[in-house]
């Protein structure tokens, strides 16, 4: 049996991640470099059996997590490799977030042929997203748009783009470079102009919460500046208590010793969008995002969150 074990989605933009994993934990622990000595196993999910239901109606974020917490829980793997944008505000009893990869561009990026910018689309044109928060975004920018529901992986929407069932999508830039597929992006679109999802980009690492031998591998891979602005995200999400049900985004950035963190929320049909800013020492991170969220929460009022 390999030394570690490593879960994950299996996706090709999943199984990517964890080969990232990989080359990282390897280059840190030359054991586990050698041949055998780790094993990506793919899980599948239930959401990616639900490739033509809406994510948010049938349970939201955990249905991209909840088999591979369950083979970790059940130590049929030592570690599981997440997008952390997918992951709940809380982390399963049991489990933790024991190491984050170097972040990725949190930004998204709209793919739509012979447009450079969100302003090219004409009048009336589909965009296809699964993304409650990029639908709002997009109709809040762009009344004319005609949002489409738009399920399936990263070459799946892009066949479906290329077929003519929309006419632009927006994805993440970070999936795309990891697919080698970054040349397909019309732009990468400004965080201005679309923030992105909180801890959009970044790859977590999960394991047993009692494992001592696994978080000490994972300890020496975690990047601390992702570290922290991951920690003001979900800090700032937990606060807000989102779901996929709530559009909302999120994005801290360093600054020398100081930390800057936005926030927004939205109506789901763009309509109105309330949004905030913190700014301060880097080590209040986590401070510093749950206040935010306190706030995005406190001005928007019970009425304006979907249930």
């Amino acid at each position: 049996m390999a030394a570690l074990r490593i879960g994950t989605r299996g996706s090709p933009l999943a199984l990517a991640q964890a080969r990232l994993a990989q080359l990282r934990l390897a280059a840190r622990h030359p054991a586990l470099a050698e041949p055998g000595a780790m094993e990506i196993v793919p899980i599948r999910t239930a959401g990616d059996r639900m490739s033509a239901a809406n994510i948010a109606d049938a349970g939201g974020k955990g249905l991209f997590t909840r088999e591979i917490e369950d083979a970790l829980r059940g130590g049929t793997v030592d570690v599981a490799v997440h997008s952390m944008k997918d992951m709940p505000a809380r982390i399963a009893d049991g489990l933790a977030i024991a190491a984050l990869l170097p972040r990725e561009d949190p930004r998204d990026a709209l793919i739509a042929p012979g447009a450079s910018r969100l302003s090219d689309l004409p009048r009336g044109a589909r965009v296809g997203t699964s993304s409650l928060r990029r639908a709002a975004i997009l109709l809040h920018r762009r009344r004319d748009l005609s949002v489409v529901p738009f399920r399936g992986n990263v070459d799946t929407r892009l066949k479906k783009l290329a077929a003519g069932e929309v006419d632009a999508t927006v994805l993440a830039y970070a999936g795309l470079k990891r697919l080698d597929r970054a040349a397909e992006a019309a732009c990468v679109l400004d965080t201005d102009e679309m923030l992105p999802s909180p801890c959009q980009g970044a790859i977590g690492l999960e394991c047993r919460e009692s494992d001592a031998r696994v978080r000490q591998m994972l300890d020496a891979v975690t990047d601390a500046p992702t570290a922290v602005c991951i920690a003001a995200e979900r800090a700032m999400l937990a606060a807000i208590d989102g779901s996929c049900r709530t559009p909302f985004a999120g994005l801290a950035e360093l600054d020398g010793d100081d930390i800057a963190v936005r926030g927004l929320v939205i109506r789901p049909d763009g309509s109105e969008l309330i949004a905030a800013t913190r700014r301060g020492p880097a080590r209040d991170a986590a401070a510093l995002g749950r206040d935010l969220g306190e706030e995005l929460k406190r001005r928007a009022g019970p009425d304006f969150f979907v249930p």
